[in-house]
């Protein structure tokens, strides 16, 4: 049901949108800004309600039609005096971005028809439909079926860009956010908010703008209008949010001008100072043969680099094309893998899981990694610094300035290195971790995802690792947020020792930041391996073959009535599993026709919920095999969803495996390939008999994979 707002809430939200530019931020206002303010607090209400809603669209054309709201007294005339006024214009004042965000791409393709053919037009991308639409208006004007007195541009868009930029840090996010946040679809951070200014100075906040506009238009531009941008003399800026920015448009133009002017580009691609600019800039050059300023530019990377990343790199670059070393430092670390597993093949869509399985079967204690477990110890550890000593911009930033700018330590290193120096055992730190998420949780944060686990990999982090690597590493992030928030390790493992591994599964690849971060925890005091995976057929992996009976085929509706579960290892059946379920809902007669299930049968067994905790154990580390398997694991599956729990194992399903093994038979229902195959069914429909029966279908896939081994 859609919720009544109440009147004139659009323009209450941006009167509180325009009072953030009361405070730190009035000193970055442009002139432009600062007159579109003025001007809009001069209009009456009305024609305040106009612009208001005109501004909370996307795109900065508009149909007015579409404006006759409730709310505001005659509307249509309100928008004739605003264009009089200069607040609005028609399509001819039109960006192609916003031509193209009005337009769908059939509508494109239906206006370009009617200037001619559009054969092979159909697979261009919208951006380019847009140039060539542009290209034929200016040449014939708008096509005769096409009414452009409805569509008007706000006159007023590149100033409400420019505030909306300010406010926001970015060009993506629009006013519709504060109803988002009313609504609760969007939760804010209002308690972490200082008044504090995004940008240093006015100059930054103009270059910044400058870039970040410039960037949402490159895909619009045509060659030509491409190198006259890279002949222009750009904004100059030292502020870090700046030239963030800058740089990335650098590295976007330069990109696409390789294409067209290959000198042009590599100069823009100079010009930058972001880590994956001067990586293109140098392959580039090098496959043009500047050996010698390319040789000079990475020795001075590597005597002062900017980053690990780009010393990696460097490293790496310097060694194979001046060195002669064949081979990447990515692919030594791969090569000369610490440890190589042999894995059942059935995990292969979940590795890492299956490794933990297969250490969890030898008694060696595993927990899944990743960047989570150093994304929230950092965040929690510090949590003081970068939520309260430190300031969100506006209640919709996620990342404090600090970690935007990656000067956290810098910012913050007699408070850091204070913290650091009181957690000095592992019980202070423990608690001061348990202190911060108890006080916390929930709260909106850009480092992790708040849940009931989320300490168990922390807390088996400080037990059993060192408390000064720990320190270390948060120094380390602490220094460089930026290049050291991800790539870490897959799963961190206790056998005896701690230590971290980075699972790679046949044809994975080990990616830079992956080798940085790797290379850091080593430095700080950590075991790291790379375990490389082979597939094979393990012996030692349960399978549990499972089916269900059911009130229904719907799994949103419908409920289990029953459940049979057949665990094999090796081959071999080791248990079985069986029990009625009280559906908690009538059992329709055709069902109980079917399965033989009555109302009656099911009046005093378990419910889902007391069973729960059986099946779970049952099926622990298990590949979860059924016939037809996406229908009996989605109903267990929203069962466990019901009690908001999780249930997520590899899947088999036999009809698959057995058109794998077997082709080409009249037919792989379970009762046919039984009847074909000669295996007894006691009671087709009945779910342990259909497990059992499903078992013996595994049992012959495995055979044939082992005879065709």
């Amino acid at each position: 049901m859609r919720k009544d707002l109440p009147p004139r809430y659009y323009l209450a939200h941006f009167y509180e949108f325009l009072h953030f530019f009361e405070g730190a931020s009035a000193a970055l206002l442009s002139e432009e800004a600062t007159r579109f303010i003025s001007r809009f607090k001069a209009l009456d209400e009305n024609k305040q309600c106009i612009v208001v809603r005109a501004a909370n669209r996307k795109y900065a054309v508009i149909d007015r039609k579409q404006f006759n709201y409730a709310e505001i007294d005659t509307p249509q005339y309100q928008i004739d005096w605003l264009i009089q006024e200069g607040w609005f214009g028609d399509l001819s004042n039109a960006s192609m971005n916003d031509i193209a965000g009005v337009l769908t791409k059939d509508a494109l393709l239906a206006l370009l028809n009617e200037y001619g053919s559009i054969s092979g037009l159909s697979s261009l991308s919208k951006p380019k439909l847009v140039t060539l639409l542009r290209h034929e208006v200016e040449l014939k004007g708008w096509p005769a079926n096409f009414s452009t007195n409805d569509y008007l541009v706000c006159l007023f868009d590149d100033a409400l860009r420019f505030l909306l930029f300010l406010y926001f840090g970015n060009t993506k996010s629009r006013l519709n956010q504060f109803s988002m946040r009313d609504l609760g679809v969007m939760r804010t951070r209002s308690d972490s908010v200082n008044d504090v200014a995004r940008f240093e100075t006015k100059v930054d906040t103009e270059a910044a703008w400058f870039y970040a506009d410039h960037i949402t238009q490159l895909p619009f531009l045509d060659e030509a209008a491409l190198l006259s941008l890279s002949k222009e003399v750009f904004p100059s800026t030292h502020g870090v949010s700046a030239c963030f920015y800058r740089d990335q448009f650098l590295y976007l133009l330069g990109l696409k001008l390789l294409d067209i002017e290959r000198e042009a580009g590599l100069h823009v691609l100079g010009m930058a100072d972001s880590d994956k600019a001067k990586e293109k800039w140098l392959r580039e050059s090098y496959k043009d043969g500047v050996l010698e300023e390319v040789k000079a530019a990475l020795e001075e990377i590597i005597d002062n680099p900017a980053s690990d990343t780009l010393l990696a790199f460097a490293e790496d670059f310097y060694a194979r094309k001046f060195h002669k070393k064949r081979t990447s430092s990515v692919t030594d670390m791969l090569r000369s893998a610490s440890r190589t597993l042999a894995i059942d093949v059935s995990q292969n869509q979940q590795v890492e899981r299956g490794v933990l399985a297969h250490y969890a079967r030898h008694g060696i204690q595993g927990w899944r990694t990743e960047n989570r477990l150093w994304r929230s110890l950092f965040g929690l550890t510090f949590w003081k610094q970068l939520y309260e000593e430190d300031a969100l911009v506006t209640e919709f930033d996620r990342r404090p300035l600090s970690l935007k700018q990656n000067n956290f330590y810098a910012k913050f290193e007699d408070s850091i290195e204070s913290l650091l120096a009181r957690l000095d055992s592992k019980d202070k730190l423990r608690f001061h971790i348990q202190k911060m998420a108890t006080q916390h949780y929930g709260k909106v944060n850009s480092l992790f995802m708040w849940s009931s686990g989320l300490l168990t990999p922390i807390e088996a982090l400080i037990d059993y690792g060192n408390l000064e690597a720990i320190h270390t590493m948060l120094r380390m992030m602490s220094k460089d947020f930026e290049h050291l928030r991800d790539g870490f390790p897959d799963i961190m493992v206790f056998d005896k020792t701690l230590r971290f591994e980075e699972i790679k599964a046949p044809g994975d690849q080990l990616r830079r930041n992956q080798l940085v971060s790797i290379q850091r925890l080593q430095q700080a005091g950590f075991e790291v391996a790379v375990t490389t995976v082979n597939w094979v057929r393990d012996p030692q992996q349960p399978y549990v073959v499972v089916d269900i009976e059911t009130t229904g085929g719907n799994n949103s509706y419908h409920r289990i009535t029953e459940i049979g579960m057949v665990k094999l290892v090796a081959g071999n059946e080791v248990d079985r599993f069986q029990t009625l379920i009280n559906p908690q809902r009538r059992i329709p007669s055709n069902i109980t026709k079917l399965t033989g299930i009555s109302d009656e049968m099911v009046q005093h067994a378990p419910v889902f919920a007391q069973v729960a905790d059986a099946i779970a154990a049952f099926t622990e580390d298990a590949v979860f095999v059924a016939h037809n398997v996406n229908f009996d694991y989605g109903f267990i599956k929203q069962e466990f969803a019901r009690l908001e729990r999780d249930f997520r194992h590899p899947k088999m399903c036999t009809v698959r495996e057995m058109r794998r093994t077997y082709p080409g038979l009249p037919s792989y229902s379970l009762a046919n390939l039984t009847a074909h195959f000669e295996i007894e069914m006691e009671q087709h429909h009945r779910a342990l008999s259909d497990a059992k029966a499903a078992a013996e279908l595994l049992k012959l896939v495995f055979e044939k994979d082992d005879d065709n081994r």
